[in-house]
């Protein structure tokens, strides 16, 4: 049996990855803002043969509730076999454009309250010298494009911290994982046209699944965005600033 920690459990990856361990006796604590939401999630999670599921509603863009918050989800848990943060927003680059405050709130949300709850868990995993860390970061975070360059400055920002986190959590026997996922037809990006380059939740899932299986540092999906993004990355910046990307 295995204890699961989803942090952002009603984004829709994190509900089809938590679908792909019910099977196995697992223990599930789901966290996110949504109570009801949670409530159905985990009713769903129960039906499909899950063990124990509990859920706690919290607004993890509360850095400050944080340390309260790991202290109780250890007292809950015991030891964390699996960790997946998958909460975050996706701005608007234009209002951010105008308004430092939506910026630093993008930031704070996507990266800042991230990077505090991975601290907090790094330690106790660090502890107990075992587990997988698994945060959905983006192949946005690759290159800041004009786009979208506040949600890909937070998403780069930890994907970097995670390479850190990686290096000194290695020799304790704690996986750290990034995942960066292209074009999710979610309900977060349900006003966005889709076409070929789009995944399914399902499909995202699986990969992160099959990667923490696999013990893997990073994980772009689907796979191909890592050639797409290897791509851009070598573009010359003198060619690039002048893209609409």
């Amino acid at each position: 049996m295995k204890n699961i920690l989803i942090l952002g459990a009603t984004s829709a990856i994190a509900e089809k990855f938590a679908h792909r361990y019910t099977q196995q006796g697992n223990k599930f604590l789901l966290v996110a803002r949504n109570a009801e939401r949670l409530n159905n999630i985990a009713d769903d999670l129960r039906v499909r043969g899950a063990v124990e599921v509990v859920t706690e509603a919290v607004d993890l863009s509360v850095i400050n509730a944080h340390k309260t918050f790991i202290q109780n989800v250890s007292k809950k848990l015991g030891s964390i076999d699996i960790v997946l943060i998958a909460y975050g927003s996706l701005g608007d680059q234009t209002a951010c454009e105008a308004n430092v405050d939506e910026t630093l709130q993008e930031l704070n949300t996507n990266c800042l309250s991230v990077i505090s709850l991975l601290t907090l868990l790094a330690n106790v995993m660090q502890e107990q010298k075992s587990g997988s860390i698994a945060v959905i970061s983006s192949v946005a975070g690759d290159r800041g494009r004009q786009s979208n360059y506040v949600y890909g400055t937070a998403k780069g920002a930890l994907s970097i911290f995670m390479q850190g986190l990686r290096n000194r959590l290695s020799r304790h026997g704690v996986q750290v994982l990034t995942i960066k996922p292209g074009f999710v037809d979610t309900p977060m990006t349900k006003e966005f046209k889709k076409g070929l380059l789009w995944a399914s939740p399902e499909s995202i899932a699986a990969g992160i699944e099959k990667a923490i299986n696999k013990n893997k540092d990073t994980v772009y999906l689907p796979f191909f965005w890592r050639y797409i993004m290897l791509i851009i990355r070598l573009i010359p910046e003198k060619i690039f600033k002048r893209m609409s990307l």
